[in-house]
């Protein structure tokens, strides 16, 4: 979900940066993630699942966000000039479509304070990121 927000949020403020998506290990983009972005008009019927190492240079980024916790600890050690943040969202694998749509408006709103600060031209900090997620 956070790629197809970024995308969208970015091109709409015409940030220009190259987004990529990428997990631990390779899964498989879930029909529920598909179902609710789309009711936001975000596509990911395209996207697929990808593995950190799948990435033509996964070692090289300006910013490598996570946003679920067991990737955060499972994340690989990054050059010190890589950015990293992170933003834990919960998993709503296996539940309702309301949570769903919960954790899909939570990551809109981190891809938008992301958007608005890079517009700005400048790094948000991880607790800006956090407040605009509001989850409890």
């Amino acid at each position: 979900m956070m790629e197809g927000w970024l995308r969208r949020h970015l091109a709409e403020a015409g940030v220009a940066a190259e987004v990529w998506s990428a997990g631990t290990e390779r899964t498989r983009v879930k029909p529920e993630a598909v179902r609710v972005m789309a009711e936001v008009g975000v596509d990911l019927t395209g996207h697929r699942s990808k593995a950190l190492f799948e990435l033509s240079d996964p070692w090289n980024f300006d910013l490598v966000l996570t946003v679920c916790d067991a990737a955060a600890e499972a994340c690989p050690a990054y050059p010190a000039r890589t950015r990293r943040l992170h933003v834990g969202l919960p998993d709503p694998s296996g539940r309702e479509l309301a949570e769903w749509r919960r954790v899909r408006d939570a990551a809109g709103r981190v891809s938008m304070a992301l958007t608005l600060a890079l517009a700005a031209g400048r790094w948000p900090g991880e607790a800006e990121l956090l407040r605009a997620a509001d989850v409890e």
